[in-house]
């Protein structure tokens, strides 16, 4: 490549077909909605194929404000590969009902969704489409592919507005998860390196213990309470070793390059059989920039003091 060469596009994995809430979020980026785009049909194939270096970033949905934990990404996270978040992406969701032109409500005897999707508007389905057959599919926009292809007059998706126009589908009806307040947050991984300090970060570690006795989990967390470090999130999962056995999952405030940080987990992981480090990423929010502004600037008037303090120190003799 020569000196003036533009760099290789880098491969970025996201839920496909097109039309996916997965897709929306990762067009909001504008540094990765320019990089090369490859669409692949499950969150856990996005995560193995950045593992085994056949793309170079994934772009994959990890929590949602309704359902909680997409365990199928936390878990894959945690258990199966050595990846790291490089950035997360809040996007507020609204979804639709999607059926082609000439279908009514009361035809549909099918909905075809994303199982995530389908648990957002389980008491909408109910309560408009009782006795449905639900039938899950591997994206939303799946979904709505699938529906305007067959047309059969009784198939309905669950999917983004987006999709109703790049599959030719009518909008049955608008905004039917059960809770107005639907966001999910989505992450891209990769296997590094950890972006530098903002200001305003979040860290994510899964935490093994080594036994199961009282007070460990407690031990754990006044670690983090002793130097005031909010954890935004805490959450146990199966390890999938035994029954019974459990790690914790925990988002908190920060980042690793954080001395006080730092030495917080130092003091965790010899209390524990081991802690996998995830990352530490810019945090999500409208607020986010702000924040990373007012962090650096506090941080300035910060190193001024020391350094006039510092000043005023004896030279050595």
């Amino acid at each position: 490549m020569t000196a003036d060469a533009a760099p290789p596009l880098r491969r970025v994995g996201f839920l496909g077909p097109e039309g996916t809430f997965t897709e929306q979020a990762l067009l909001s980026q504008p540094d990765l909605s320019s990089e090369e785009l490859v669409p692949m049909s499950t969150f856990g194939e996005i995560l193995a194929a950045v593992d085994a270096g056949e793309i170079d970033l994934g772009f994959v949905g990890i929590e949602n404000s309704i359902e909680g934990t997409v365990t199928v990404t936390m878990d894959a996270l945690a258990l199966e590969h050595d990846l790291l978040i490089q950035r997360e992406v809040v996007l507020g969701i609204q979804l639709n009902l999607l059926a082609p032109p000439g279908t009514g409500l009361a035809d549909i005897r099918r909905v075809l969704t994303f199982p995530v999707a389908a648990a957002q508007c389980r008491t909408w389905l109910a309560r408009e489409l009782p006795g449905v057959e639900v039938v899950a599919a591997n994206s939303n926009a799946e979904a709505a592919r699938l529906v305007g292809e067959e047309a059969d007059g009784v198939s309905a998706a669950v999917a983004p507005a987006l999709a109703a126009k790049i599959y030719g589908l009518d909008v049955l009806a608008e905004g039917i998860e059960d809770h107005s307040e639907n966001e999910t947050r989505f992450v891209l991984v990769g296997h590094g390196p950890v972006p530098p300090p903002t200001g305003h970060d979040k860290t994510t570690i899964v935490v093994f213990q080594r036994t199961d006795r009282a007070g460990s989990l407690l031990a754990i967390l006044q670690e983090f309470a002793a130097r005031n470090i909010n954890l935004t999130k805490l959450e146990s999962r199966p390890t999938k070793k035994a029954l019974g056995d459990y790690c914790f999952i925990i988002d908190l405030e920060g980042h690793l390059d954080d001395k006080l940080l730092s030495d917080c987990l130092r003091d965790v992981r010899s209390k524990v059989a081991d802690i996998k480090y995830l990352g530490s990423y810019p945090a999500a929010g409208v607020h986010g920039p702000a924040r990373r502004r007012d962090a650096e600037e506090a941080w300035r008037a910060a190193d001024a003091w020391i350094n006039a303090q510092r000043a005023r120190l004896t030279p050595p003799s």
